[in-house]
């Protein structure tokens, strides 16, 4: 006869105690590493960093974060979106110690190890707890889904190319050219 191990549960205290140069998250209660980006995950954050903080200072729309930086959803999940924006009215969720609550836009850029949970465990909770827009960018096919919040169920909103110009739903005025998050000059090595 077969026995059941028991999985354990974590919860935010245990998570606490996770030492600082390791990442993970914590989603229904299962504490879950996060690998180092590679170098294509960073650039790309990096430009669509740039464009983002950009567009929302010269706006005051509100404030940007990009990981690692730990979001509280509750206490079996604590996540770090890539990217994250909290509008001015909800400043007040910035705490001292993360982000306490969904913030109204969540980026999570696609890599190896995190495609499945960005992709179905990460967009299921970030639509249960009210995020408002997810963006799943895929640095292999050069697109970017987006995704808005209807009824505490993800609907998708568009599929952008690298032939595209991006605008965001929750966003107003905000337009990109695909090409600048996705292209690379590339460098003249000298023989």
């Amino acid at each position: 006869m077969a026995t059941a191990i028991e999985k354990k549960k974590y919860i935010y205290e245990d998570y606490l105690k996770i030492p600082d140069d390791e990442r993970y998250e914590l989603i229904e209660g299962e504490l879950l590493m996060t690998p180092a980006p590679v170098p294509r995950h960073q650039r790309i954050l990096r430009k669509i960093l740039f464009i983002l903080e950009q567009f929302v200072t010269e706006k005051d729309l509100g404030e940007l974060f990009c990981a690692p930086c730990d979001v509280y959803l509750d206490n079996e999940n604590v996540v770090q979106p890539d990217i994250l924006f909290i509008s001015k009215v909800r400043l007040n969720i910035i705490g001292e110690k993360n982000i306490q609550g969904p913030p109204d836009l969540a980026i999570e850029i696609l890599s190896e190890s995190s495609a499945y949970r960005d992709m179905v465990k990460k967009k299921r909770l970030y639509a249960r707890f009210g995020v408002k827009e997810y963006w799943i960018v895929d640095p292999i096919e050069k697109a970017i889904d987006i995704y808005i919040l209807k009824d505490n169920i993800f609907t998708p909103h568009k599929n952008y190319t690298i032939n595209d110009t991006l605008q965001s739903p929750s966003m107003r005025g905000l337009s990109i050219d695909s090409r600048e998050i996705f292209m690379v000059k590339q460098a003249h090595h000298k023989e």
